[in-house]
């Protein structure tokens, strides 16, 4: 494409990829316009495009058209998701150290300004600020699809899309740990804040702002209503029932053996560490699978496996005993554990398996308690009942904060405005001052050519004062956030800055190439 040298005018011809153009013609494809030849009666008064190798018109025309959707409808906060319950993730997660660069990729799309991707093994969510909503999903999705090797069409068959405050609050809701498999899990906060640091550098101000405050729904929702307390599955609760019942400040000095390295067996070594215990026996039939639990335990805590031969003992010298096998008949009978040499705390068995590892008559013996599945669930199911009540407390803190975090998202549409007005009346007050520099200023000294500097400037700034004190959304001006926003578009209008604030969106995303 030529450099355009006439004015713009909607086409409704949809958009294609930049890449098959040359950067010259990008804000026409940009805002899906076509140009045209102009006379010069066209062209009179408009304000000069500086974006094009030529002197033209600027973007003057697209006030009846295209530029409604980029400049008086403020850009939109978009999540593109799957969940492990609907989709495979596998080819389309995205590592933690790949994120900056995906972040960077997404950023470099037609409609994006700015992206964040929270990729877990449950979830896979990209949240942009896009210029257009359905040119930015498509964008996206063919992204997505690109990376992955996955169709578009597959893609859409599983994903959600929320748009604005919907994606502000579904963030939200994450970040409490409202939408996790186990109510009010810690993990996912983590996780967000994972995200947030990868934002530090350069990558906008909406997504960061929107993760921030994420994190501060999530502490709020889990300090305020204790939705995290309280185990919620038969291994965590497996673990909290026998360091409950250990005698007080003995739990990171008692001996600890888990029967079985199975999946149960391996959340309740994880369930131990994440408790602070640093060391444990482990009998299992294979080596193998206890090894590859110890690659996925941080460092510092001693996994001793031992083989089944040398089960019982192992029991005789643990302070607790977890079972969690697939073995059809009891592994401990109340003629085994009699044989075992009296401990000096009541033995403790923690019985997780269906059928039952441990025999019920092993609780007949003097100094030995035994708890199995049953006993469990019921805590269990307690716990979750209190946490769904809790889920409703933490629903009104999560509304609440996403009011907060609109209203902080509308205040920052002045900041543009501000900063254009400023910039459009200085540019205009050096352009009088040159002229009557070139005409007059000849025979000036250098002490009065700063006094006319001088002089200029604090006129704009006293001409401003208003303008700007109406603008402003903090808290020295005590005027409701609407007010504010009617100001801004009102000079928008007047001083004709909605174009500059075009050109500025066009001009960053041509730098991005």
């Amino acid at each position: 494409m030529a450099a355009v040298s006439g004015a713009f005018v909607v086409s409704q011809t949809s958009l294609s990829s930049s890449k098959h153009h040359s950067p010259s013609s990008y804000p026409t494809m940009l805002l899906g316009v076509r140009a045209f030849p102009t006379n010069s009666k066209t062209t009179r008064g408009l304000i000069r495009c500086q974006l094009s190798s030529s002197s033209v018109s600027a973007l003057q025309q697209l006030k009846k058209s295209a530029y409604d959707r980029y400049t008086k409808e403020r850009s939109s906060i978009v999540v593109i998701g799957l969940s492990i319950h609907t989709a495979p993730l596998e080819k389309l997660a995205i590592p933690v150290a790949e994120w900056p660069q995906a972040i960077s990729e997404l950023c470099a799309l037609n409609h994006i300004e700015e992206a964040a991707v929270l990729s877990t093994c449950n979830r896979m969510e990209i949240y942009v600020l896009a210029l257009s909503q359905h040119r930015g999903v498509r964008e996206v999705t063919q992204w997505m699809s690109k990376r992955s090797g996955i169709p578009v069409s597959d893609i859409c068959q599983h994903w959600f899309l929320l748009h604005n405050k919907d994606a502000t609050q579904h963030l939200f809701e994450v970040s409490a740990g409202l939408d996790s498999l186990v109510l009010g899990e810690g993990q996912i906060l983590s996780q967000v804040k994972q995200v947030k640091e990868k934002l530090r550098n350069g990558f906008g101000m909406v997504i960061p702002g929107l993760f921030e405050k994420a994190i501060t729904a999530g502490k709020r929702a889990r300090a305020e209503t204790g939705i995290a307390s309280g185990a919620v599955s038969v291994s965590s609760a497996a673990v909290e029932l026998a360091l409950t019942k250990l005698p007080p400040g003995s739990a990171s000095s008692a001996v600890m053996l888990v029967v079985g390295a199975g999946k149960m067996g391996k959340l309740v070594i994880k369930h131990l560490v994440a408790k602070g215990c640093t060391r444990m026996v482990v009998v299992n039939r294979s080596q193998e699978r206890v090894a590859a639990i110890q690659e996925e335990i941080p460092s510092g805590v001693e996994i001793i496996y031992k083989p089944l031969d040398e089960m019982l003992a192992c029991a005789g010298e643990a302070n607790v005993i977890f079972t969690s096998t697939a073995s059809e008949t009891p592994l401990f009978l109340k003629e085994h554990v009699e044989t075992l040499p009296l401990p000096a705390a009541a033995r403790l068995f923690v019985d997780i398996s269906v059928p039952r590892n441990v025999g019920s008559c092993v609780s007949e013996l003097e100094g030995t308690q035994v708890y199995n599945v049953d006993d469990l669930k019921e805590v269990v199911a307690a716990n979750k009942e209190d946490r769904a009540r809790k889920a409703m407390e933490a629903q009104d803190m999560i509304t609440e904060e996403t009011k907060k975090f609109e209203a902080w998202r509308d205040s920052l549409q002045t900041v543009p405005t501000i900063k254009k007005l400023r910039r459009k009346t200085d540019r205009i007050r050096a352009d009088s001052v040159e002229k009557f520099m070139s005409k007059y200023g000849k025979d000036m000294d250098k002490k009065t050519k700063e006094a006319v500097e001088d002089l200029t400037r604090a006129m704009v700034n006293k001409i401003l004062h208003g303008p700007m004190k109406h603008l402003r959304c903090d808290d020295t001006e005590n005027r409701p956030l609407p007010e504010t926003l009617e100001n801004m578009e009102a000079l928008n209008r007047m001083f004709e800055l909605e174009l500059e604030l075009l050109e500025e969106k066009i001009r960053a995303k041509m730098e991005q190439k």
